[in-house]
């Protein structure tokens, strides 16, 4: 039977819906509600040696690796200025709350490792405001706008799946986004140097395993990450199991710790 006119068209149309369907349905994206969790969850076994990201909200200590202290949820730093963005975000939600009379040593230490102001209350008033609902969700909210929300943007634009939007984001937690040669955007810029992601026509274990070559290199630039397991038993190992979307039980080891999510 010849399909002409109105009909035919209606056909490709609906052909194109259906493929783009089930093309969204069979990508994995770390956004989604329970990938997000279980991101958190890997990035808190590195961070924090165990996968309760949610009791993390009150973490803080100086691990001598030049930022100052890190605390929190994503390690914040006080060196670095995201824990300075983060104490002004806590003073917009809740004027008057316990960490705000430490902005003026926040902004002087910031690109330093001084805790110059801040000793010897600021942990236990940090741990204090951990206990408020609002700085909960300032730490939350900053952790999407500089770190979580970049990477899954940056992975679906190069077209890879959840795994490959977790290895962005590792990187942005623990490289940041600036200028220097070990930030995430330097590391993807390094990796496009050996391969192409898949929107631009790469095969993506190939991009993937160049953008890991390159996450590892910046690790190895500081003493303090020189230890590179949270990216070979975990990202590298579900990257040679073909694991795009991270699909559970997921098992790995990062600086000599094992874990798993079923």
């Amino acid at each position: 039977m010849k399909i002409t006119g109105r009909f035919a068209a209606a056909l490709l149309t609906c052909a194109a819906l259906l493929t783009t369907t089930v093309g969204t349905a069979s990508a994995a994206n770390l956004d989604e509600p329970r990938l997000k969790d279980i991101a958190m969850q890997i990035v808190s076994s590195a961070e924090n040696s165990s996968t309760d990201w949610k009791s993390q909200f009150g973490y803080i200590e100086d691990i001598d690796d030049g930022r100052g202290y890190t605390a929190g949820i994503i390690g914040f730093c006080s060196g670095t200025g995201d824990m300075l963005d983060l104490v002004e975000l806590y003073k917009t939600k809740k004027p008057g709350n316990v960490l705000e009379k430490y902005l003026p040593a926040l902004r002087k230490v910031n690109g330093t490792e001084s805790h110059s102001g801040l000793d010897p209350n600021y942990t236990k008033d940090w741990k204090t405001a951990a206990k408020d609902s609002a700085f909960k969700a300032a730490q939350e909210s900053e952790r999407d706008r500089v770190y979580f929300n970049p990477a899954v943007k940056q992975g679906k634009a190069d077209g890879v799946r959840a795994l490959g939007q977790f290895a962005y984001y590792d990187a942005i937690v623990v490289h940041g986004d600036g200028g220097d040669k070990t930030s995430f955007s330097n590391i993807r810029k390094r990796a496009l140097g050996k391969a192409k992601p898949p929107s631009q026509g790469g095969n993506e274990t190939t991009w993937l395993n160049a953008f890991m070559d390159a996450r590892v290199w910046a690790m190895k630039q500081e003493a303090a990450h020189e230890d590179v397991s949270r990216i070979e038993t975990a990202q590298r190992a579900w990257l040679k199991a073909g694991n795009f979307d991270l699909k559970t039980p997921l098992k790995w080891k990062v600086y000599g710790d094992s874990f798993t999510i079923n």
